[in-house]
Formats: C-alpha cells, structure tokens, sequence
C-alpha cells in the first residue's frame, strides 16, 4: 500500500486494520506520540479546507512529525510547473504528500510520479478519507456494520462514490436516493453492487427520498453543489429541494435513526437546522473521526 487514492483499491481485511489502529489511536494517543518522529508531509490544496487541512496538519503532529501547506498560488499544479516535476522534486523534500484538487486524474499522475506516498485529500471523483472516517463512526456507533442500512440523500457525488466502495467492502447495506441525472459514477455503482453481494449486502438506487430513507438506520446528505459548481447553485436548489433532510424526512427512517454530514453543511438547504443540531445528529463525532481514520492512513503509509 503505497498510497491511498481510492477506498476501491482497499480490501475488506486492509480497512479493518485501518479501522482497528484508529481505534488504538483514539484509547491511547500518548503511545502513537513518536512514530511518525523526523517525517514531513506535504499538503498541496487547490481548494480551500478545514477539516481536511487541520485534521491532517494536527495529525501528523500528535504523531510526532511535520507537515507543510502548499496553497494553489505557491504551486499552481500542472500550471506554473508539470504535475510530474512537482512529484518528483517533493519527493526529494518529504516523505508524502496529501493533493486536496478538481480533476481525480491529477491524483493519479502525482502518485504514478512520486517515488513517496501521495493521499487522495478529495477530488472530484473521489474522498476516500471522508468515506472511511464515515463508516467507521458507524461501526462505532453500532459495534458491526453487518444488517446496518446506510441512506445517501442528495447528489451523486466524489463522497457518495466513496461511500460506496466503503460500504460494499464492509458489509454495511447502502440506499442512494437522487434526482434523475444527478445519480453516482455508473462504474462506482455496478462494482459496488457486485462486491455488496459477495458480503450478502445491498447497495439499491432510488429517485425518491422517502422510499431510499424507509426504515434506515442511518441518513447521510452532502451539499447539493459542491466547490466548482457555484453556478449551478440556484438550479440544484430547484431540482433537489425534495432531498432534504428534515424532520419530516426523518419519520420514514429506523426510529432514532442517526444522521451524518461531511461538512460544511448549508443549513436550510440540504439539511435542516432543527435535525443537525438534535440529538440523532453525529456529525461532528464523524468530523472529529477524520483526524483519527487519517493519522491511522498516514502510520501504515509512511512508518
């Protein structure tokens, strides 16, 4: 495991070690305080972030090593110098590299490139790191992931892709519920579908709300136009406006069903205020788990 560009390019037995280190990390963070001791990462953002910057800069720290943020004007990727001469000359500098940017393909040609380790920080196709902080929030929320029902309401997008491999390698039953035309990646679909069945789980795809969120233990919305799509704001709102998920919503669900976002979230659109801030919400047990599933990503790649 070189790097870490898709949970697709995870097995089930490779997860669950991610899954069983985070959980040490997260009992006994002292013992982890040296291991990553005289390493750097660097972290190269063509968006703007929160938690994927501090998450990964605080990591690294309480891990005992260093991390450096290359902004979109200090290395303009692919612009001011060729994708592979960055690669090539970080690899020089630091022992890995987290790529925060638009096109998954930029992702692929910096790893192909380095001769170091390089984590998908999210691109427009895929955020593995967000999608295995998810499920293993729900794996500790429910102690197994086996029988338990995922709903992703709203766009069919790089986290819903990610939650799909996630879900079908694990065991954890996953409902899509999207307008028509804003459905996930269709090759992310049928190869989640056919590795689900291997697990005896379910991945199923709908075009309503309420028939996706029936029964579910868990609901999962994103916002509805992602960095880069601002200008599809007010369509988006039109189109999705019966994908929100709100008190309403909520009633179709298992009872005290939980609810997740992966930030930032547009209060008011794809999720009510009331449901982010009442007692189902485990949003921000999951932005926390980001810090840990990654500071687990980053002792298997670089120790």
């Amino acid at each position: 495991m070189k790097d870490f560009i898709s949970v697709g390019d995870l097995n089930a037995a490779e997860i669950n070690e991610i899954f069983d280190l985070t959980g040490q990390l997260k009992q006994d963070k002292a013992k982890f305080a040296s291991v990553l001791a005289g390493k750097t990462l660097a972290l190269i953002f063509q968006k703007p972030s929160n938690r994927t910057r501090v998450s990964f800069e605080v990591g690294m720290y309480q891990l005992g090593g260093n991390s450096i943020y290359l902004s979109l004007q200090e290395i303009n990727l692919g612009v001011r110098e060729s994708i592979e001469d960055v690669a090539k000359t970080l690899s020089r500098y630091v022992d890995g590299i987290v790529l925060r940017t638009f096109e998954h393909k930029n992702v692929l040609e910096l790893a192909k490139a380095a001769s170091i380790s390089v984590i998908n920080g999210l691109s427009d196709f895929s955020h593995p790191c967000q999608a295995m902080a998810d499920v293993y929030t729900i794996k500790e929320k429910f102690s197994h992931l086996n029988g338990v029902t995922l709903a992703y309401v709203g766009d069919g997008n790089n986290v819903c892709n990610s939650l799909l491999y996630a879900c079908a390698k694990t065991g954890l039953n996953m409902r899509i519920g999207c307008p028509k035309g804003y459905e996930p990646d269709k090759a992310v679909l049928k190869d989640a579908k056919a590795q689900a069945a291997k697990v005896g789980s379910s991945i199923e795809l709908f075009h309503d709300a309420q028939e996706a969120v029936k029964g579910v233990d868990v609901i999962y919305t994103d916002v509805w136009a992602s960095m880069g799509q601002e200008k599809e704001a007010a369509k988006r709102k039109k189109i999705f406006k019966e994908f929100q998920i709100n008190t309403r919503l909520l009633k179709s669900a298992a009872k005290n069903a939980l609810v997740m976002h992966c930030l930032p979230a547009h209060r008011g659109e794809e999720i009510t205020a009331e449901v982010m801030d009442s007692p189902n919400s485990i949003v921000f047990d999951q932005a926390e788990n980001r810090m840990h599933v990654q500071k687990a990503i980053l002792i298997r790649l670089l120790k």
